[in-house]
């Protein structure tokens, strides 16, 4: 983000005097920084609500997209789009006029960094856009998944440097992002929003925005409390999923169906929710923002967060487990991996969605490699599967000649279940797919 193409660098920026009630109208309500699965439902849902937008992003080619009417997210059709630009969003890569914009949210990407923390460069690139263009009684909200404190740590005092106080002159708040791509039943609107202020009045001002576009505003005591909510509901899933994993490996080594197993626990209609296993953890959540809590607590503490720790080694332990278990197949068979006809199906992280970031295929296509597996991948909403620099060969369909292991690790939902049983001698079912029988074996 830091690199911002501002086309009136060197201008002086004019800021407005005064309290918001006394200054004159804004050409825009809402400036949103970050125009990918975040960012770009939160336009949405703000043009929507009758909101002016500008969108703001460093990718030129994702700004000529939306300009042109064409979105880059899955969940965000390119109708949506229309409406939005038909609504007054004005998509742009010049960072200058965020100053044109009442309130600012960012929702830049925060990837792990080496030391295992969030990577917050995005995040100060465009913080630092934000501080360079700040004008009194502006709301300033950040959306991205970060460490508890780094409202206050990080974004505090680079909008103080530009001498304007938080909580007098400006506003700042944060307001974790709960954006469920491919979810059909909870979006933007009808899922609730946390909120919270660095004062009491930032509180109350980033509230009144995010009223204006979902159901439910939840305040928090403050920016920390808002910040871990985040990172606590994602370990919950995140600890749950290993539970449900390693109880898999070893329902199977003891002849149980783990399948069956969790679809009898759920009939208690108290004080058990349903995780079912898998081939590992994806996306951006899951296997990332854990790891931020964890990283925070031996960095400022000096201790682990076992739980976290032991999740994410089972968690990651996964996808290789899953090669063995074509390894065994193919050894029931008296087959050799080495040379073996592998064909992966599905290969996003989650149903229903076209991303494959961190995405538990790539870990078992790489052990499979490794192995000397030759394969195949099949995804009907991600065409390309690239591992390491190198393309796994593509099967149209999954009709042609029969794979010697047929691997099902993402079910989506048009997905051709007499197609799959057909496609290979044998079926290992990562997903609970499929009844187990003749060339059925589920994880």
């Amino acid at each position: 983000m830091a690199h911002f193409r501002t086309a009136r660098e060197g201008e002086r920026h004019h800021r407005l005097p005064g309290p918001a009630a006394e200054r004159t109208a804004v050409t825009f309500d809402l400036a949103v920084i970050g125009l990918g699965y975040v960012g770009l439902p939160l336009v949405r849902e703000a043009a929507r609500s009758g909101l002016r937008v500008l969108g703001l992003d460093v990718d030129e080619a994702v700004v000529r997209g939306l300009a042109a009417g064409r979105s880059h997210v899955d969940d965000v059709s390119d109708a949506d789009v229309a409406a939005a630009l038909a609504a007054g969003l004005e998509p742009t890569t010049d960072a200058a006029r965020l100053g044109d914009a009442d309130a600012v949210v960012v929702c830049v990407p925060t990837p792990l960094s080496d030391e295992g923390g969030p990577d917050l460069r995005a995040v100060r690139g465009a913080v630092d856009a934000v501080a360079a263009a700040l004008r009194p009684g502006q709301l300033v909200v950040l959306e991205s998944t970060v460490s508890p404190g780094t409202t206050e740590e990080l974004v505090r005092p680079a909008l103080e440097a530009s001498g304007l106080v938080v909580g007098e002159d400006v506003h700042l708040a944060f307001s974790p992002e709960r954006i469920d791509p491919g979810n059909a039943v909870h979006g933007f609107r009808n899922t609730p929003k946390v909120v919270g202020g660095a004062t009491p009045a930032c509180s109350r001002r980033a509230e009144a925005l995010y009223a204006r576009l979902v159901d439910e505003v939840v305040p928090a005591r403050s920016t920390r409390e808002a910040e871990m909510s985040k990172l606590l509901e994602n370990t919950y899933r995140h600890v749950n999923i290993a539970l449900v994993n390693e109880t898999a490996k070893f329902c199977h080594d003891l002849g149980i169906d783990i399948w069956d197993v969790v679809r009898c626990a759920s009939t208690k209609p108290f004080g058990f929710q349903a995780f079912r296993p898998g081939p590992g953890v994806g996306g951006h959540c899951i296997p990332i923002d854990p790891t931020y809590l964890s990283h925070t607590v031996r960095a400022r503490l000096g201790y682990p967060f076992r739980s976290v720790e032991l999740a994410q080694e089972i968690n990651q332990s996964m996808p290789a487990y899953v090669a063995r278990r074509v390894q065994d197949l193919l050894n029931d068979r008296s087959l050799a991996v080495r040379g073996a006809r592998v064909l992966l199906v599905g290969t996003t992280y989650k149903a229903g969605v076209s991303d494959q970031r961190e995405s538990p295929a790539f870990g078992v296509a790489r052990a499979l490699r490794e192995l000397g597996a030759d394969l195949e991948q099949h995804d009907a909403l991600a065409p390309r599967f690239v591992v390491d620099g190198v393309e796994v060969r593509r099967r149209d369909t999954l009709g042609g000649p029969a794979a010697d292991v047929a691997v099902l690790l993402q079910a989506h939902r048009d997905l051709d279940v007499a197609a799959l049983r057909s496609s290979a001698a044998v079926v290992l079912d990562t997903r609970g797919l499929l009844e187990p029988a003749e060339g059925v074996v589920r994880l």
